[in-house]
């Protein structure tokens, strides 16, 4: 467990994570969200995950971010850049950082602490098996989890399941 300044820069991305994911919830989707930054603290872009919406589960928000990035970017720049993101890449969205060479990935909760927290609410478990980035990416430069934007995430994933359990929509 990783834990950064609150008044970092580190810590501002990931509290804009954690709006994003509450926008994706909010909006009907499950609670991801992720910002793209530049080697010069630039914000490149944004997105929150749209699987429900867009009735699309490869909508995820680090995939866009990563398609975004492989038109609008050159190499050395995708390279420097920084994703931030409130998961843990899945690993389609690790394989889409690895292939587009975008750099740092910092994440608020891990896959495994996700899988941990679906199984003690009693849903089943993800159709893909969660691996660690560093198994999809070898080499990149990974932190996280970071407390405490861990349990918040945790919070926003309790609140999705139980929002399934009402509309019985548990995947």
């Amino acid at each position: 467990m990783t834990t950064v300044d609150e008044n970092s820069t580190d810590a501002a991305y990931l509290e804009r994570c954690i709006e994003l994911a509450e926008a994706a919830l909010a909006a009907g989707d499950d609670p991801f969200g992720s910002v793209l930054v530049g080697a010069d603290g630039t914000v490149l872009g944004e997105d929150h995950n749209h699987e429900t919406t867009a009735s699309d589960p490869t909508a995820h928000p680090e995939l866009a971010l990563a398609r975004w990035a492989a038109r609008h970017l050159p190499p050395d720049q995708r390279a420097g850049a920084t994703v931030y993101t409130s998961g843990e890449h899945c690993p389609m969205c690790a394989a889409a950082h690895g292939w587009v060479g975008l750099g740092r990935i910092v994440f608020a909760a891990s896959s495994a602490q996700l899988a941990a927290w679906r199984a003690e609410w009693g849903l089943p478990p993800s159709p893909v098996t969660a691996f660690p980035i560093t198994d999809v990416v070898p080499g990149i430069e990974v932190t996280g989890p970071v407390a405490p934007y861990d349990e918040r995430v945790r919070v926003l994933h309790e609140r999705a399941a139980r929002n399934r359990a009402q509309t019985k929509l548990i995947p």
